[in-house]
Order: structure tokens, then C-alpha cells, then sequence
């Protein structure tokens, strides 16, 4: 893909990515996080947002051609921060620190300033992990609404 077409889209996944986990800073920590473990604390809509925003990332991986082993490895992120994510507590902790859109997003420009293979993923074995992550994304955001509607009538019934 030429440069021309090439630097827009990383400029958007960077966006998403600061936006996602670095955008605020910690005065005098050096660490930054973002939207992503703050929108996670909202029932059902936050995971659904968080996740279809990192899955975005890799959709655009498979675009740009990325190896079935690097998209592998972008999905394993994800799992692991949405599934880890639902625990209260130390899932917004993990969201903080783990930043799977970041670590997406630098595997991105590691293919695109030194591509390692020849070899794009298969385009049908790429879209079955996006449909399979939006599956669990999907699932778990239903999941976390249920949760959170039957806390809340059990709380005005008593």
C-alpha cells in the first residue's frame, strides 16, 4: 500500500489508541491511561465501545495485510482485556495497565516500517476472529447489562 495511504490509517488507529489508553497523564508518575477502563464501568454500552473500537484496530490490520500470526496475537489482546475486564475491581486494574489497543496499534507499525513476511493472513480466517470478537464482545456487553438490570430491580424490590 502506498505511504499516501498508509499514513491516514495509522494516524486514525494512533488516535484510537491514545484516545483509548494514554490519553491523560499522571503528573510526575509518567503513567497515562484512558477512556478505556473509565467507559468500561458503564454496564453492557462500555464494553460494547471499548471493544468494538479495538476490534476496529484489528480490522484494519487485516487490511493492511498483517501476517495470521501477528493478528492472532492482536486478538489474544483483546480476549484477554475484555474477559479479564468484566471481573469488578481488578478488571478496571487490568484495563489500566494491560492497554491492548496500544500493544495493537505498535504491532501495526512494526509490520508497516519492516514487514517480517510476504504472507497476509487469509482474509476468510481474518474475518472469522473479527466476527468471533464481536461475538465475545457482544456477549459479554449483554452479559454486564443483564448483571446490572438484575442488581438494580433487586435493589428496588428491597
Amino acid at each position: 500500500m502506498p505511504q499516501s495511504q498508509l499514513t491516514p490509517i495509522l494516524k486514525r488507529l494512533r488516535a484510537i489508541s491514545t484516545v483509548m489508553d494514554n490519553a491523560v497523564a499522571i503528573p510526575g508518575t509518567g503513567f497515562k491511561f484512558g477512556l478505556d477502563p473509565i467507559v468500561g464501568l458503564l454496564p453492557g454500552g462500555g464494553d460494547l465501545l471499548s471493544g468494538v473500537l479495538s476490534i476496529y484496530i484489528v480490522f484494519e490490520a487485516m487490511r493492511l495485510g498483517l501476517p495470521t500470526a501477528t493478528l492472532l496475537r492482536m486478538t489474544w489482546n483483546i480476549v484477554l482485556e475484555v474477559i479479564i475486564g468484566t471481573v469488578p475491581i481488578l478488571g478496571d486494574g487490568f484495563d489500566l495497565v494491560w492497554k491492548a489497543n496500544a500493544k495493537n496499534v505498535q504491532l501495526v507499525e512494526h509490520h508497516v516500517r519492516s514487514p517480517q513476511t510476504n504472507q497476509r493472513a487469509n482474509r476468510w480466517f481474518a474475518l472469522v476472529l473479527i466476527v468471533g470478537l464481536l461475538g465475545l464482545v457482544g456477549a459479554i456487553a449483554l452479559g454486564s447489562f443483564w448483571l446490572a438490570t438484575a442488581i438494580f430491580r433487586m435493589l428496588v424490590q428491597h
